[in-house]
């Protein structure tokens, strides 16, 4: 009985072990499609000639290859863009670009990874949370948030933000040059803001007031490249 029993205790121990190390394999790597995603600042950063791979920028679904992946040819064939950018526009023939060189990708799973980043890194400066802002910007336009963090600490101020919804984005424009697509999201959505002082008196914004926010960023990589991420290398301020 007592050898029995050790037998099936072993037995079920071994398995355990063996779904935990399982586990671990996959919950432990990143597969590079993990969710991360108003403009804090009020002026637009150009766009570099061209994303750098290797570097952590965001992942966004439908982007292209897996890293590893050779990007299958194909012939540009007009598409009906409708409900995504108007047809025949210069968005759309962009559009067709993109898919001439990587025919996988999907512009609507595209925009649902850039309202991801768009809350996550929008809630990162207000944060001043500067790791997980380097892993989803371009270099330029992470300095350029880093100035706003730096400037605002100086001063003693903190931000408060919290979304109140995304209520939309869409693809408003497509470019594509010497490889290098850059795709331009407009996002619709309702926050509430404020900026304290030393002291927690509010200097800005209203910790109750919800605000309609409009701002417009531009996502760029190069097309073809084993890197399947999407740099975030310019913002700006939408009307």
């Amino acid at each position: 009985m007592q050898d029995s029993l050790d037998l099936t205790t072993l037995i079920f121990l071994g398995l355990a072990v063996f779904v935990i190390w399982k586990l671990r394999s996959v919950l432990g790597q990143k597969t590079g499609s993990e969710r991360p995603p108003f403009n804090p600042l009020a002026r637009r950063e150009e766009p570099p000639a061209a994303p750098r791979d290797g570097d952590n920028v965001v992942r966004l679904p439908g982007a292209g290859p897996e890293r590893g992946a050779a990007a299958p040819v194909a012939t540009a064939v007009p598409r009906n863009w409708k409900g995504v950018v108007e047809p025949n526009s210069p968005a759309a023939r962009g559009l067709d670009l993109i898919l001439q060189q990587e025919p996988n990708f999907d512009p609507r799973a595209f925009t649902d990874g850039a309202k991801v980043a768009y809350e996550t890194i929008v809630t990162a400066f207000a944060k001043g949370d500067r790791k997980t802002l380097k892993t989803l910007l371009s270099r330029e336009v992470a300095d350029g948030f880093e100035r706003a963090i730096q400037g605002r600490e100086r001063a003693g101020q903190t931000v408060e933000t919290t979304f109140v919804s995304i209520d939309r984005a869409e693809i408003v424009g497509v470019d594509v040059r010497n490889r290098v697509a850059q795709v331009t999201v407009r996002y619709l959505s309702k926050l509430i803001t404020a900026t304290r002082g030393p002291q927690g008196q509010v200097v800005d914004g209203s910790p109750e007031k919800v605000v309609d926010v409009t701002d417009v960023w531009t996502f760029a990589r190069t097309l073809g490249s084993r890197d399947p991420n999407w740099q975030l290398v310019a913002t700006e301020a939408g009307h």
